[in-house]
């Protein structure tokens, strides 16, 4: 049975959650500003520099993210970003941070994936072997996680903060759990290539 979906209805789905994005992070920042709490304020703010950095790249590029990535780089962010930072559920959620960093391999590996596609079409290429495409995505989101964590180490030590607890115990488990997050939908994605392989 072929399952209707309705574009334009997934479209307003998604506007309508990044709209309630923007506007959590607007009473937020008032809130934050009138409590002084300025450094939450700061925070609330540089969300919403990121979903209109995120629109304007998108933008400026011609690009439209696959609306299953877009909510989870949506959703990425309502957790990254909101819940954990701004709202300091660090101490709240346990192995919230580990959580993250699982979610992150997940999403980089469909975005691998999509700038691959990409790249095949620019080329004018028909295709290429579904196993290179999923081992690209894989190397792709691993490769991620250890440039976050250089990106972390270098912001420490830069203006003394400490994204990593100076702990390189904490950095090789933020890159594992990355690596696993990417690892299972490689997994989960082939898989499902073959199930279908064998239906056809």
């Amino acid at each position: 049975m072929r399952q209707n979906t309705d574009p334009n209805r997934n479209h307003r789905f998604y506007s309508i959650y990044e709209l309630m994005l923007y506007i959590i992070c607007g009473v937020s920042i008032v809130y934050f500003a009138i409590n002084g709490s300025y450094d939450k304020t700061f925070q609330a703010g540089l969300i919403m520099i990121v979903l209109l950095l995120l629109r304007g790249i998108m933008t400026w590029t011609k690009t439209e993210l696959p609306p299953a990535l877009y909510l989870s780089v949506l959703i990425f962010i309502t957790i990254t970003m909101m819940l954990a930072n701004l709202f300091g559920m660090y101490g709240v959620i346990p192995y919230l941070d580990k959580i993250e960093h699982l979610l992150s391999g997940v999403i980089l590996f469909f975005v691998g994936q999509f700038i691959l596609n990409k790249l095949i079409k620019r080329k004018g290429i028909d295709s290429l072997p579904f196993n290179i495409i999923v081992w690209f995505s894989l190397f792709f989101a691993i490769a991620m996680a250890g440039m976050w964590e250089i990106y972390e180490f270098s912001v420490d030590h830069l203006f003394s903060l400490r994204s990593q607890n100076g702990s390189l115990t904490d950095t090789m488990w933020d890159i594992i759990c990355g690596t696993v997050g990417a690892g299972a939908t490689a997994l989960y994605v082939m898989t499902k290539h073959i199930k279908i392989d064998k239906m056809n």
